[in-house]
């Protein structure tokens, strides 16, 4: 089958004040590449300040890439705001981190739904887009008397569920999910997640869904990119990520996760140090100050390469050259 979403050697690079104000070159995404196929989720994660949501913003075209290509449906996305740009949007949508922030709160929630209709230039006459508003709104879980609610009478799990018949109202074949629960609660998150999943069977969407929670992404995803410094350190579907991580990064991350069973608020060893400044990356592999697995002489001099260790499958590590796994 042939990739809905297809980027190579994706990356965004921006002059930037250092700490003490010198001027430096951020390397906020640094040769991304994967692909997603129609229908499927492609979870994206990694700590705060890895690149994911730079990532993402560089997939719709709301940022400008430094080199590399996106490719949608068999077109190139670029953040030139023409007329092609736009009918590319309208195809692709994001769902907001924070939903409070992404609705306008001096209009009710229905007229924000009918409002991509209309820009758009879609369906005839008002009573046709509300109706189809009202349906969408029906679709996501709420109630039809909610509609005419501006966005501060309803609740944080509302509010996201708008955000979704939003992004929904012009039929998309992609959406990009940016956080998409983080806000909520844990109950109000499932309820959210449950939603997301039972869209994607009906409508037959793409997701690429961001996230920090490894938790989430392994019940929504197939597959998982795992981000480090603006890089996809390890790649593969999530049986394999959560069953035989072969990054130290991914290890570690996995390792990181609440368990249950073991005592209560049960958590293994966290990743030992601080990710390092963007504006002065370790050289050789980005992860070697961290890594326990690292091989003095080796790791940091040595860029690690990308090994590929299966048709969707792949890893930056030097460990996995000899085709063989060193675990923590």
């Amino acid at each position: 089958m042939s990739p809905l979403l297809l980027v190579s050697d994706l990356a965004r690079h921006y002059p930037a004040a250092t700490a003490t104000g010198q001027k430096r070159m951020l390397h906020a995404v640094d040769g991304v590449s994967f692909s997603l196929v129609a229908g499927k989720t492609l979870g994206v994660v990694g700590e705060s300040g890895c690149g994911k949501s730079t990532t993402a913003r560089l997939v719709l075209g709301l940022l400008p890439a430094t080199r590399g290509q996106i490719g949608f449906a068999g077109e190139e996305v670029s953040a030139t705001r023409d007329r092609r740009w736009r009918s590319l949007r309208r195809r692709m949508q994001l769902v907001h981190q924070d939903p409070l922030a992404a609705l306008d709160r001096r209009l009710p929630v229905g007229e924000q739904i009918v409002e991509p209709l209309v820009i758009h230039g879609l369906e005839a006459g008002a009573d046709a887009r509300r109706q189809k508003a009202i349906a969408l709104f029906e679709a996501v879980g709420l109630r039809p008397d909610l509609f005419q609610r501006y966005p501060h009478e309803l609740s944080g799990g509302q509010r996201q569920r708008v955000v979704l018949a939003r992004a929904l109202i012009l039929g998309p074949q992609l959406l990009v999910c940016d956080e998409p629960i983080s806000a909520l609660d844990v109950s109000v998150a499932a309820q959210v997640i449950n939603l997301l999943q039972d869209l994607q069977t009906r409508f037959g969407m793409a997701y690429l869904f961001i996230s920090h929670d490894l938790k989430v992404v392994r019940q929504i995803a197939d597959e998982v990119a795992v981000m480090y410094l603006g890089k996809i350190v390890e790649r593969g579907t999530v049986d394999e990520i959560f069953a035989d991580p072969r990054h130290p990064y991914t290890q570690a991350l996995l390792k990181s996760v609440p368990r249950l069973g073991a005592g209560r608020n049960t958590r293994l060893a966290a990743i030992r140090g601080m990710v390092p400044s963007p504006f002065d990356r370790p050289t050789g592999c980005d992860f070697h100050p961290r890594c326990d697995l690292a091989i003095k002489g080796l790791c940091e001099v040595e860029d690690p390469g990308t090994v590929t260790l299966g048709p969707r499958r792949d890893v930056r590590c030097v460990l996995q050259r000899n085709g063989s796994a060193r675990h923590a």
